[in-house]
């Protein structure tokens, strides 16, 4: 029996919730920033974490121990080098762009590749580090202006 007060998934959903929803497929499984963020404190070494933004946009920040992949030569890519056994997990800004790297390794056989959820900025949103070369840093590169109110915390640096 449902009460009054009770509220379905829906009902607790963001407006960032519902955008994502529009963005997402879901043809690859997410993991969400708090769950990462055990996965990395518990045993780093098991998740290889791929950042699929730009250049400019990995300059800025970016998780720490990422591998940088270019999303715009990946479809090009067979990632040759990466282990098709170890858990990946893909980010972009949001998502989305991740998450067509991810069909992508999917595709090439790799057996456990999940999609950062919310991408970056929910990873900032809820109080995890990023890093540049010179470590720990509040720079945020957000995509685009169009992006941009998405991105609650850190600083927004265009590069």
């Amino acid at each position: 029996m449902f009460s009054a007060c009770q509220h379905t998934d829906s009902d607790n959903s963001t407006t960032y919730d519902r955008l994502l929803r529009t963005l997402y497929r879901n043809t690859v499984p997410v993991v969400r920033p708090a769950q990462l963020a055990t996965m990395l404190a518990e045993k780093p070494e098991a998740v290889l974490l791929l950042d699929t933004r730009t250049p400019a946009e990995y300059q800025v920040s970016h998780l720490r121990n990422a591998h940088f992949v270019d999303f715009t030569s990946f479809e090009k890519n067979t990632f040759p080098d990466l282990p098709r056994n170890q858990t990946v997990v893909v980010y972009c800004s949001v998502g989305y762009r991740s998450e067509r790297v991810g069909e992508r390794l999917k595709a090439l056989g790799f057996q456990d590749v999940r999609n950062l959820y919310g991408g970056l900025f929910q990873w900032v949103n809820e109080g995890h580090s990023v890093y540049n070369q010179q470590g720990v840093t509040q720079n945020i590169h957000p995509y685009s202006p169009l992006w941009s109110p998405w991105l609650k915390s850190g600083r927004q640096v265009y590069k």
